[in-house]
């Protein structure tokens, strides 16, 4: 099933140095080629556009609940941003529903079977920033705890508490830039033990721009 999971701080800081490590033999030429390169895709074989670093994007979340704007985070995590902007052109994400809501953790949705189990059919993987933070506001990919880090189909979530406390393991869709209360209100219709909506909070729609 694909959530996020709050990770042992021991673990995560572990996980945090050896990511680090990782990414500092990069440097920014190989993200400049990764930009520029078509996305793997595990599953489904599917190519879409790649949305350009120097351009702002936003996609505009409206829900039944009230809406909300995600600044899109193309510089870190340019096939996850990618995709998902194609997802949102052809609709995939409209008429879904935000399946698992804890308060003061995450609101989650992305999945169209809203089992937590849906998605694409296929994934990319844009492994996060070593030092990646989930406070509120941020917007992830969920994957499966077997899953690679930064692996991300088409379910996402907003983190609605201070700080999640999850380690660099999910690819950083964006950031919420207006409407965060829309997004705090939702984030109170769950139910902490089952992780269950107590309300049916639907998208109604969703559009990208530019």
């Amino acid at each position: 099933m694909n959530r996020p999971r709050r990770a042992k701080p021991a673990a995560a800081a572990i996980l945090g140095v050896a990511i680090l490590v990782l990414a500092g033999c990069g440097g920014r030429q190989d993200k400049k080629q990764r930009t520029e390169s078509p996305c793997p895709t595990t599953g489904k074989q599917v190519t879409f556009p790649l949305l350009s670093e120097s351009t702002p994007y936003t996609v505009d979340v409206l829900t039944n609940f009230g809406s909300f704007d995600i600044r899109l985070d193309v510089e870190d995590s340019p096939c996850t941003t990618s995709s998902f902007a194609a997802l949102v052109r052809k609709k995939f994400f409209d008429g879904t529903r935000f399946h698992r809501i804890i308060p003061g953790f995450v609101i989650q949705g992305g999945d169209p079977t809203a089992t937590g189990r849906g998605g694409p059919g296929y994934s990319v993987v844009d492994r996060p920033p070593a030092n990646s933070l989930y406070t509120k506001g941020v917007v992830a990919m969920a994957k499966a705890e077997t899953e690679p880090p930064g692996t991300a189909g088409s379910q996402f979530f907003v983190v609605t508490g201070h700080d999640a406390g999850l380690p660099p393991d999910y690819a950083i869709l964006g950031v919420v830039t207006t409407g965060l209360p829309v997004v705090e209100k939702i984030g109170r219709l769950g139910n902490r033990v089952t992780e269950k909506p107590t309300k049916k909070v639907v998208v109604l729609r969703m559009l990208v721009t530019p």
